[in-house]
């Protein structure tokens, strides 16, 4: 397995990355679930509190995801596919990389505009971005909440099109991102 990316497949580093943050996605759904069904607190700020690091830490592989894909470029997708195709996918790309960067950061805001405290884990203390102000809040945790939603509408779009690549049209677009398969 290469670590960068090659003209047929995904490198070590960018599946590491694709499925890491993929995990912690999942692991902010299932803290945010938790959260919700738990009453005002101390066991609540503690989900919210690793709710908040996780999604710090998405922000991070995010950014080195970047750095990384500017100077290792994907794979090209198959020759054979259809324009609406390809203009689907960079779409979805740009919105997922936007969305990543996004929903930590509005997550972050919204904790300054209710002058909650934002940590990574507890061991480093991040700065407020903003002024505490309620209806910042209000307008924060309203793009929090569309941002999530549009996670999950890309995701539902994003997998069942890398698996109608791989079983009808038997191409490489999935097999180039799953590791351990070689270097096909």
């Amino acid at each position: 397995m290469h670590l960068r990316n090659t003209v047929d497949r995904y490198g070590a580093l960018a599946q590491l990355l694709h499925w890491t943050i993929v995990a912690l996605i999942i692991v902010q759904f299932v803290l945010a679930a938790i959260a919700d069904d738990l009453p005002a607190g101390l066991e609540k700020l503690a989900v919210l509190a690793r709710h908040k690091s996780v999604g710090i830490t998405i922000l991070g592989l995010a950014i080195l995801r970047l750095i990384w894909r500017l100077f290792n470029p994907p794979p090209a997708l198959p020759s054979p596919m259809a324009a609406w195709q390809r203009i689907s996918a960079r779409a979805t790309h740009i919105a997922l990389y936007a969305l990543l960067f996004c929903q930590p950061l509005t997550g972050w805001l919204m904790s300054s505009a209710k002058n909650y405290p934002v940590s990574w884990f507890g061991l480093v203390a991040l700065p407020d971005l903003i002024e505490p102000a309620e209806n910042r809040f209000d307008l924060l945790h309203e793009a929090h909440e569309v941002g999530a939603t549009l996670i999950i509408v890309l995701a539902v779009l994003h997998a069942p099109a890398a698996l109608t690549h791989h079983f009808v049209d038997r191409d490489d677009v999935l097999r180039r991102m799953l590791p351990l398969r070689g270097n096909r």
